[in-house]
């Protein structure tokens, strides 16, 4: 697939990074598993498949049962980037999963996070 790198990486490789960001600021697995549910609409089986299939992050995207439409809402800036101006849509999705992982990091509430 032509692109960026990160587009090919390995999601089950990527998955336990974003939890363990999470973790070490005291959050929890199944936080960072609602965020991904909110912004992609994989239940916890869809999620296990896409882990279990060795799925990269272009196809984990584009196989996602249901992008949330409210993900234009998420704003602001993941590692000097500001995720509102990022031009492909692939790396704009990575970019919001981040932020949402990041501002779970950071403790905001879930009701903040998922734009309710």
């Amino acid at each position: 697939m032509a692109g960026h790198p990160v587009f090919s990486m390995n999601f089950a490789k990527v998955y336990p990074l974003l939890v363990e960001k999470a973790k070490r600021k005291g959050r929890t697995k199944a936080e960072v598993d609602e965020v991904i549910s909110w912004l992609t609409g994989y239940d916890a089986d869809g999620l296990q498949s896409q882990i279990d299939k060795g799925v990269d992050l272009a196809t984990f995207y584009a196989e996602a049962p249901c992008m949330n439409p409210n993900r234009e809402f998420i704003k602001g800036v993941v590692c000097g980037v500001r995720v509102e101006n990022v031009e492909d849509p692939l790396m704009k999705t990575i970019r919001q999963l981040d932020k949402l992982v990041d501002e779970l990091a950071k403790g905001k509430t879930m009701e903040k996070i998922l734009r309710r």
